[in-house]
């Protein structure tokens, strides 16, 4: 009776806290964003309570930051920001602010003289509990002690792999980590990817040159329950474009699909369920679904179908259920956002409406089962419910505005607050309900 009494008691209480707002509620699981297109790299958020409507300002935004000019993402680990920025054509810099005030807690910096097209930053850093991965533009490698803000380890992917030029728009990769390595993609004669060990940059091993120089990163998934790395590559003149997968113990080539030929792929491959890869990117080269199979040890590529008509020049596609949504554009064709089905049916395009927006080369990301996707002309970011039968917009707002039309970094979310950027701007926006 007197265990009861008490129980009541603080049932009371706890009621009469809450009634009155004096109850502290622990905040809903706050998960990092600690890399290029997020935890896993699919673009997908596991946090909830998105807000589904915005105030007619559109969400409030909590700080904003000048930075150099640019293209590259935000990483966010235990609430702190993590962006490589560009000093004109002298110096690469690691940034690192507060996710909750946008103030600059630290900066590490480096010679890297050099002139690209499309000047600046490039790529997103990858963050770990303890050390910072990033490549900048003129392919200097680094990771970074968090505590000390100092250097463990550098390499230069141009020189040490002995590229013999350096590409037009500079060196684009986002570092991907598996188990104690670190790996990135040199892309040359020497290595199309190489792994390192993260704590000491020892290289581990390195893959053959496969391809062409490409403008995209390597992705780590399953397929057939084996980890592979998987990745796209350039087609030249006189060879054809490939997509292959790559041991992760040795860097050995496990398998090739060499009926895509994209002549500077970006986006990364897709790889979806039953051992299917969705390859897409611009320059009309359009998309293709291969299947991978496997007999004993031996994987061979099947392909399922291809469209010409479909392919995103920067961007992955963002896989929602059993279809993935893109913003279906390139140089030559703007279709605008597109729903497709696994089976290559296209569901619906932007484009076939009058008024609906094409959002040009922008990112979308999936936060609480919504699409974030910014349009990559206007600066205009979209809130869309996902719908195989229509494309269904719950709110809209101008959160960018520099004016530059080139709105085509990755955006990054993290604890109810979402990071965009212009070339120039690193904004900050609240999207939690209230």
């Amino acid at each position: 009776m007197h265990h009861k009494l008490i129980v009541c008691k603080l049932t009371t209480i706890l009621l009469f806290l809450v009634a009155f707002g004096g109850l502290y509620v622990a905040p809903a699981f706050a998960a990092d964003w600690p890399q290029f297109q997020g935890p896993d790299r699919s673009g997908v958020s596991s946090e909830t309570g998105l807000a589904r409507t915005w105030p007619e300002g559109g969400p409030t935004e909590l700080w904003s930051t000048n930075l150099g000019e640019g293209f590259s993402g935000a990483a966010v680990k235990d609430g702190e920001v993590f962006v490589v920025d560009r000093n004109g054509e002298l110096e690469d810099m690691l940034r690192v602010y507060s996710l909750d005030s946008g103030k600059e807690l630290w900066n590490f910096s480096y010679d890297a003289p050099g002139k690209v097209s499309y000047h600046g930053s490039r790529t997103t850093p990858t963050v770990t509990d303890t050390h910072v991965f990033f490549v900048g533009v003129m392919g200097d490698f680094y990771c970074i002690d968090r505590a000390t803000k100092k250097p463990v380890w550098s390499k230069n992917l141009v020189k040490d792999f002995k590229l013999k030029r350096l590409p037009g728009w500079g060196i684009c990769q986002a570092p991907i980590l598996y188990n104690d390595l670190v790996i990135v993609a040199p892309q040359s004669a020497e290595a199309s990817i190489a792994a390192f060990n993260q704590k000491t940059g020892k290289l581990i091993w390195k893959a053959p040159q496969i391809g062409r120089l490409a403008y995209t990163t390597p992705i780590i998934r399953k397929i057939h329950g084996e980890d592979q790395a998987i990745m796209a590559f350039a087609n030249s003149r006189v060879d054809p474009g490939n997509v292959a997968g790559f041991s992760l113990e040795n860097g050995k080539v496990l398998w090739e699909y060499t009926g895509w030929e994209n002549k500077i792929p970006i986006p990364f491959p897709t790889v979806l369920p039953d051992n299917r890869v969705f390859i897409t990117g611009g320059y009309d080269s359009g998309s293709v679904m291969i299947e991978v199979t496997k007999s004993g040890r031996k994987f061979k590529t099947k392909e399922l179908w291809k469209n010409k008509e479909l392919g995103s020049q920067i961007h992955q596609p963002l896989v929602v259920g059993d279809h993935f949504y893109m913003n279906n554009n390139e140089n030559s064709r703007k279709d605008g956002m597109t729903c497709v089905s696994f089976d290559g049916a296209v569901k619906w395009k932007t484009k076939d409406t009058e008024g609906l927006p094409w959002f040009d080369l922008g990112n979308m990301i999936l936060v609480d089962g919504l699409i974030l996707n910014m349009d990559g002309r206007t600066g205009m970011l979209h809130l869309i419910e996902p719908s195989t039968g229509e494309y269904k917009e719950l709110a809209s707002a101008q959160v960018l505005d520099n004016k530059k039309k080139k709105y085509w970094a990755p955006m990054a979310y993290s604890n109810g607050k979402l990071l965009v950027r212009s070339q120039e701007t690193l904004h900050c926006l609240d999207l939690r309900k209230s």
